[in-house]
């Protein structure tokens, strides 16, 4: 579950339960016929980062692949609520990384998870801490920062 050959980690339905309740999201950007917690999803064929997601009036959820990339995936968020989506994230808390700094500092809201995730059907909490990162068109040097 937790090797560097698979960079996903499919959201704990109990935290995503809670989200969707708040956000009630429509389309999941980062998923699987396997892992998907929304009924219409994009998975790797569809590649979400080709896409525009503003255009498409939805709310998304991006539990993004945990790898390298996970920048490029933030990056996305970002520049796709600055065009009227809402984007929320569940990332790795790494507040050392430039894609942190760039982008998720730049967020409507913050919310570092108390303790360490257990992600899927796994017995074991995850190596890293997590935050849920809300990107919603209305960033401003007011940022939110909170513990979920």
């Amino acid at each position: 579950m937790f090797s560097s050959n698979d960079m996903t980690w499919e959201t704990p339905q109990w935290l995503f339960d809670k989200l969707d309740k708040e956000f009630h999201f429509t389309l999941d950007v980062c998923a699987s016929a396997n892992n998907t917690k929304c009924n219409k999803y994009w998975n790797v064929e569809q590649d979400a980062l080709k896409h525009n997601w503003a255009a498409n009036k939805e709310v998304y959820w991006m539990n993004p692949p945990y790898g390298r990339e996970v920048g490029v995936w933030i990056e996305k968020a970002y520049n796709e609520s600055l065009k009227g989506a809402t984007v929320v994230c569940l990332i790795p808390s790494r507040t050392d990384t430039k894609y942190w700094h760039d982008y998720c500092m730049k967020a409507s809201e913050i919310r570092f998870i108390k303790g360490r995730l257990k992600f899927g059907d796994s017995k074991n909490s995850a190596p890293f801490p997590s935050a849920i990162v809300i990107f919603n068109g209305k960033q401003n040097s007011n940022i939110k920062i909170s513990t979920y």
